[in-house]
């Protein structure tokens, strides 16, 4: 597994340029890591070296990590934040769901809420949910004419550009389930007292829409995987590997940055001196 993450990276990357079909992805993938004790292991070693990571980039303060989740309902959105995000400092990592805009929000361009929270320089920001929504329920409600959430794919690149060039880096994941394990997970919940408010009649009613999402989702990361802002296609049926692929792809883009501690802002050697007079 020396070289797993830079695989996983290349395993999962909707390919900039190139169209993408969800049904050339499995949702049960696990790129060969089938021994639990193997995938614990790896896994308590990615969250480790996040917090080390996360530490540097919070000292260094020249990058900003956006991290967006997107997926159908029940794909593992809180799951991935709750599992992934579990070793890092909170002081450092904020965590922004999107719901239906509010009344303020629909007065505004769809991308005003999304702008107020990207996170800074030294922090990680997750989006549970997103600006995808706008080309997503937007399109399949048909909440807004063709024409409009179209034009959006173009205003979401030029937006990414931007926060790229803000030195903000931006990670985009969709969770790939299929539609059974979908019906499976949304029944469950019916039976778990600890999920059971998570659903709504809504959530049901979605599932009809299926199909109608993946065309929709296809078209929006066709448009929008791009070199600087990529999308990740992760298989998600399996929870467990669905943490590990997250994991390990933001572990190696973090790596990637090759950020350093900033230099002490004062003379070590003088401070040392002075203590030892003591």
């Amino acid at each position: 597994m020396a070289n797993s993450n830079k695989n996983l990276v290349k395993r999962f990357l909707a390919e900039p340029g190139k169209r993408l079909k969800l049904d050339h992805h499995d949702p049960d993938d696990t790129a060969g890591i089938s021994n639990k004790r193997q995938y614990e292991a790896i896994l308590k070693r990615d969250i480790e070296r996040m917090f080390e990571l996360q530490t540097l980039l919070w000292a260094s303060q020249e990058y900003a990590l956006l991290v967006v989740l997107q997926g159908p309902d029940a794909a593992g959105k809180d799951g991935t934040i709750r599992h992934v995000m579990t070793g890092l400092n909170p002081e450092a990592c904020r965590v922004t769901p999107f719901k239906v805009p509010t009344e303020e929000e629909s007065r505004h361009d769809f991308l005003w809420r999304i702008h107020k929270a990207v996170p800074m320089r030294g922090e990680i920001g997750v989006f549970n949910r997103s600006h995808y929504e706008d080309v997503l329920v937007a399109r399949v409600h048909k909440l807004v004419p063709k024409d409009v959430w179209s034009a959006r794919y173009d205003q979401i690149n030029e937006f990414e550009k931007m926060l790229v060039k803000n030195k903000v880096v931006v990670l985009k994941f969709f969770l790939n389930i299929s539609k059974k394990e979908q019906e499976q997970r949304l029944e469950a919940r019916l039976d778990d007292k600890s999920k059971i408010w998570k659903l709504s009649p809504t959530d049901f009613k979605e599932h009809q829409y299926w199909n109608q999402y993946r065309e929709a989702y296809e078209d929006a990361i066709t448009e929008c995987s791009t070199d600087r802002a990529p999308w990740y296609v992760i298989p998600s049926n399996k929870k467990w590997f669905r943490n590990l692929a997250v994991a390990q792809i933001l572990v190696e883009t973090m790596v990637s940055l090759k950020m350093k501690y900033p230099k002490a802002s004062f003379d070590v050697s003088d401070l040392r001196a002075a203590m030892h007079k003591k």
